[in-house]
């Protein structure tokens, strides 16, 4: 039997027969900087919603792979110098009026990155670069936020929704803190993200029974407390929790 090439298109098939509509990509890069969390917003500077505030993101090329294009955005935008330590695919958004000027279909990623100050070579520059079509971009406290183009509220708010349910049943939350770090600094990590307070002592007592953490044998001096034990990942890399 003959060999068929499953890709193999009609002699009279028509590319031109059915619409095309735009596909783009939209990236919500999140940092935690102390008891914030902060999301990356540029500033259109062309029409529509001009002098709009947005989340990162640019259309896809004929030639482009979706979560290539995330990759390079939240490179552009943000200046990390390595691959980011979490990057997910979101959701799809394909309402019909989503862009007033034709049919675009958006495929959201968020990123989840530690602080500026960390010093880590995978953490974002505090003064991101806004690009083509932007007039600025800034990190913004996404307690306190301007008004967003698009549908980039509802963008958002699923984002951190996401990572919200993902606090329960993963460690994602590495992605967030610099390799080593005190168990006081994981909780206000996971209080500014859940944006509620947990109990100290049964968080510390969830957390130390994971196998998630280890004792670095370090410790850091918080003011003028007793110095605090510092911890790091046991991987840097999302782990579901028993």
């Amino acid at each position: 039997m003959d060999k068929i090439d499953a890709t193999e298109l009609p002699p009279d098939y028509d590319p031109n027969a059915f619409e095309h509509p735009s596909v783009s990509v939209d990236v919500v890069a999140l940092t935690a900087r102390g008891k914030a969390l902060e999301v990356l917003l540029i500033q259109r500077s062309e029409k529509p919603y001009a002098g709009y505030w947005a989340v990162p993101g640019g259309f896809v090329g004929i030639e482009e792979d979706l979560d290539a294009v995330a990759a390079r955005k939240l490179r552009e935008k943000t200046g990390v110098g390595e691959a980011a330590p979490f990057l997910e695919q979101l959701y799809t958004f394909g309402k019909v009026d989503r862009d007033p000027r034709h049919r675009v279909i958006t495929v959201a990623y968020y990123a989840l990155l530690p602080a500026p100050e960390s010093g880590l070579p995978n953490a974002p520059t505090d003064t991101p670069v806004a690009g083509a079509n932007a007039a600025q971009a800034q990190w913004f406290d996404v307690s306190d936020l301007p008004p967003l183009a698009f549908d980039h509220a509802e963008i958002l708010a699923m984002a951190i929704a996401r990572l919200q349910a993902k606090l329960g049943y993963t460690s994602v939350a590495y992605a967030l803190l610099p390799e080593e770090f005190t168990l006081t600094e994981l909780q206000t990590t996971y209080e500014t993200i859940l944006a509620r307070i947990l109990d100290k002592r049964n968080f510390r007592k969830k957390m130390l029974s994971l196998d998630i953490l280890e004792a670095t044998g370090k410790e850091r001096r918080l003011g003028a407390h007793r110095p605090a034990q510092l911890f790091r990942w046991t991987k840097r890399e999302p782990v579901f929790l028993p």
